[in-house]
């Protein structure tokens, strides 16, 4: 398969230039390892792998002696099965003005990021990487800032194609695993299934300490069957027979291997009375399609479940286009005791982006007027409108415009 270029290369080189170690986090097969090693063609870096029991044992038994064995500027990869060489790590860094000089990937677990955290703070740039966006499968770059003003959702229309709601729900359906990319559609099963049994059930058990996999692989499927709906333990402690706190348990660890991500509520003093409880989408809609059963995207398109697919896809795009970008957003939804309630709120430079979701390619645009409560609150509000399957950028109001999906 030919190398798709990611958009996180761009800012990744940006801190390697900055920090003097860069760690690459995301979860299993996302393509980190590719992205890296593709990179270091540029400046002939050494590479080695924590899969190479010589090369582990070297590390976990004599840093210094591995260092002398690899000498920087170096990639290591799966470093968080050699975690004994973070100190050594941080010993090269204080001894030297070099930039770049050791580049890592590693699965986001807990136990090691708070290690990163303690050993390497100051030292470390920490970036996450996600499956394949549409816009890198498709070789889309917008030059334009995510600020959905009309202007600039005008200027990334010219370099996107016309919405198509059978191209966006195969996008859905197929996901963004590089690997499963290549399959056709008997292979993409094996794929997952084996990605459910290999990865996530072996790593839940090593490194998450869950010894019930059977139970956890049950919990896994019945969060894909709650996607886009605000978390509910109480449900999914009873679907698996376990109890609410290891519910919790179960999700951080999902949270942890980048399998789940859990939107968190709008909170603001000023308001009161706002839902607590976050909402549960996938990392990769590939892998939640799998987990509920959509044989084909078709089926998934017109099926019960589609809107919420349709929801989990928007929210992930934004997400990835954020983390990857030059701004930093933070991404959060909105609803009060009332039951109002917003999709999306993406805060940048402190003005807050009130977004909507449907899945209709004309929907009601009286949907914009639920904005005012940010007025009301005095909340900076600013552009936004309703994500949905229109083909062109329409304005509805002065702030507010329809924006076709394909955008972001």
């Amino acid at each position: 398969m030919e190398y798709i270029a990611r958009d996180l290369e761009r800012k990744f080189l940006h801190m390697s230039s900055f920090f003097k170690a860069v760690l690459v986090t995301g979860a299993r097969q996302v393509g980190k390892t590719t992205m890296l090693r593709h990179l270091t063609e540029r400046d002939r870096r050494t590479y080695v792998t924590m899969d190479n029991i010589m090369a582990r044992t070297l590390a976990q038994t004599d840093p210094i002696l591995f260092f002398q064995t690899y000498k920087p500027p170096l990639l290591i990869d799966e470093i968080q099965k050699a975690p004994e060489l973070f100190e050594q790590i941080k010993i090269l860094c204080d001894n030297t003005e070099e930039k770049g000089l050791i580049w890592l990937t590693g699965s986001q677990q807990y136990k090691m990021m708070r290690r990163v955290r303690e050993t390497l703070a100051g030292r470390i740039g920490i970036l996450e990487l996600y499956s394949l966006s549409r816009n890198e499968k498709e070789g889309i770059v917008f030059d334009t800032p995510q600020d959905f003003s009309l202007a600039s959702l005008l200027q990334r229309q010219q370099k996107a194609p016309k919405n198509d709601i059978q191209a966006v729900f195969r996008h859905i359906w197929l996901g963004g695993m590089p690997q499963a990319l290549e399959g056709d559609e008997e292979q993409r099963q094996e794929y997952f299934n084996s990605y459910l049994n290999t990865f996530l059930l072996r790593d839940a058990a090593e490194d998450g300490g869950i010894a019930e996999t059977m139970k956890f692989a049950r919990f896994v499927r019945a969060c894909a069957a709650l996607v886009g709906q605000q978390v509910n333990y109480a449900t999914l402690a009873e679907s698996c027979d376990i109890s609410e706190p290891t519910a919790k348990s179960w999700m951080q660890v999902l949270q942890g291997m980048g399998v789940v991500y859990l939107l968190e509520p709008y909170s603001n003093n000023a308001l009161v009375r706002l839902a607590k409880t976050p909402k549960l989408y996938f990392c990769d809609t590939g892998l939640c399609a799998w987990l509920s059963m959509w044989l084909t995207p078709e089926t998934l398109m017109n099926g019960a479940a589609c809107g919420s697919f349709f929801e989990n896809y928007v929210v992930m795009e934004l997400v990835k286009n954020f983390a990857y970008s030059q701004t930093r957003a933070n991404i959060t939804y909105y609803r009060d005791a009332n039951a109002k309630e917003i999709d999306l709120m993406v805060e940048c430079d402190g003005v807050v982006h009130p977004l909507e979701i449907k899945k209709s390619a004309s929907p009601d645009r009286r949907e914009v007027k639920k904005y005012q409560l940010l007025d009301k609150a005095s909340i900076p509000r600013g552009s936004g409108g309703i994500l949905c399957m229109c083909e062109e950028v329409v304005p509805i109001d002065q702030m507010n415009c329809y924006i076709p999906c394909n955008l972001i």
